[in-house]
């Protein structure tokens, strides 16, 4: 991993990566969601609710996954203090707290003709909730770490420790008596109760998304090297003055 550490490396690989990453994503999203929400039949017991799931799994997904990404790249820079890990780190968070609020909205609508509410203070739903809110404030650390000139040592033992959130949102329908229903798909053993004609789309969306996720943190993270190639230009500037 340590031979993408040169900027300049890994900006010839990301480039081209961000391309394929966003075309792809397109190319597996729309005819997932075009199944989904006009093709496959309704549910026989939501009915035309339940086609919010091709949308709300894949953000929910990608909520969790995101944190687990930033966990890895917080480790890396504390352990192996790898260049680019701060910079991975802070260009996922915004990515996955974009994602953890569009499976909260997704989960609102989804609950309001199931539970007749739009919001329950419900385990999952509500641990899914303080995961948004560790995504906010681990961008706001980052960000203050980096305008007074720190290394991000404090950000990342922050991400590192927000990790304990995750199987609290994943075994909270197991933990608690929940509105949320259980666990519907387990790639462990290879099972899921959701019907074979309904479940199609949801892999065209899962990796549509994925990688529409992956698009976006190689383009932050592009756009943030950029923006420190131009500031150090800049104090080499000031300091030659």
């Amino acid at each position: 991993m340590h031979r993408f550490a040169n900027p300049a490396r890994f900006l010839k690989i990301a480039r081209p990566a961000t391309a394929i990453c966003f075309w792809m994503g397109l190319i597996l999203l729309l005819p997932g969601l075009y199944g989904g929400l006009l093709i496959t039949p309704p549910d026989y017991l939501q009915g035309d609710s339940a086609r919010i799931l091709y949308i709300h799994v894949p953000t929910a997904w990608l909520g969790m996954a995101g944190w687990s990404g930033l966990a890895v790249a917080s480790i890396s820079q504390l352990v192996w203090r790898h260049p680019l890990a701060f910079v991975a780190a802070r260009a996922i968070a915004p990515a996955g707290a974009l994602f953890a609020a569009l499976c909260l909205i997704t989960g609102s609508i989804w609950g309001r003709p199931t539970w007749g509410t739009w919001w329950e203070w419900d385990g999952r739903l509500t641990s899914m909730l303080i995961l948004f809110f560790l995504y906010l404030a681990y961008i706001a650390l980052a960000d203050a770490d980096r305008e007074r000139g720190g290394e991000g040592r404090i950000a990342a033992i922050f991400g590192v420790a927000g990790t304990v959130i995750l199987p609290v949102i994943h075994y909270s329908v197991v933990w608690w008596n929940t509105l949320h229903q259980g666990q519907s798909i387990s790639l462990i053993r290879g099972e899921t109760s959701i019907a074979d004609e309904l479940i199609w789309p949801l892999p065209f969306t899962v990796l549509g998304f994925s990688l529409l996720f992956g698009a976006m943190v190689l383009m932050r993270m592009r756009a943030m090297l950029a923006q420190g190639r131009i500031e150090a230009r800049l104090r080499r500037q000031a300091e030659g003055e």
